[in-house]
């Protein structure tokens, strides 16, 4: 008889975190739409704020939800609305799963406020490292198919003239934008976590 009433409690657990995934989900994915440049970094990298919905599922429910939720925006935008050529959704999720799976996995050792901005700083500093490695190596490289990796390099250097190739687009350019992306969405999520994480628990 315990073990049936354990059986239903996990069942009714999975099935609670399943919604909850689907629901920050499609908030993440409407936020994505929400998307402006910043004039201080390339045209190219817009920022938005739809990290902050995976990072409150991974600090409500567990890390491992906060990289679902990021998946599931990016494979419903790459559906509806890419025009990267998925290049832009690939990139999102590794960054933005980077980030919030580090983040969230700290405060779950240190569940306080304190464990949430450790966890962010640290998350900041893999999402800046993730973003670095995979834009030289994968994702600006697929990206010249779609654009010339002249017109790439020239949105970046109208921006700094330090920028002159891919290298230093992504130190110049592509770094300090993570870095201020993940400040404001650290910053935010911090701030209104513990209004809205009664909901999802």
């Amino acid at each position: 008889m315990e073990n049936r009433i354990e059986l239903k409690k996990g069942a009714r657990m999975e099935t609670k975190s399943v919604v909850k995934i689907g629901m920050l989900s499609a908030i993440a994915y409407i936020i994505m739409f929400l998307e402006f440049p910043i004039p201080i970094f390339p045209a190219f990298l817009k920022l938005d704020f739809s990290d902050i919905p995976a990072l409150i599922g991974g600090f409500a429910i567990s890390p491992l939800a906060g990289v679902l939720i990021q998946l599931i925006k990016n494979l419903i935008h790459l559906i509806t609305k890419t025009s990267t050529g998925g290049v832009g959704e690939l990139g999102n999720f590794i960054v933005g799963a980077s980030y919030v799976f580090v983040a969230s996995y700290l405060y779950k050792i240190h569940h306080n406020k304190k464990g949430a901005i450790i966890g962010c700083l640290a998350g900041i500093v893999a999402m800046t490292v993730a973003g670095a490695f995979f834009n030289l190596f994968v994702l600006l490289p697929f990206y010249s198919k779609i654009m010339p990796v002249e017109a790439i390099i020239a949105m970046g250097s109208m921006i700094t003239p330090l920028i002159h190739d891919l290298p230093t687009l992504v130190l110049y350019g592509i770094v300090p934008f993570n870095i201020f992306k993940g400040i404001a969405v650290s910053i935010v999520t911090i701030l209104i976590y513990k209004k809205v994480s009664p909901v999802f628990k």
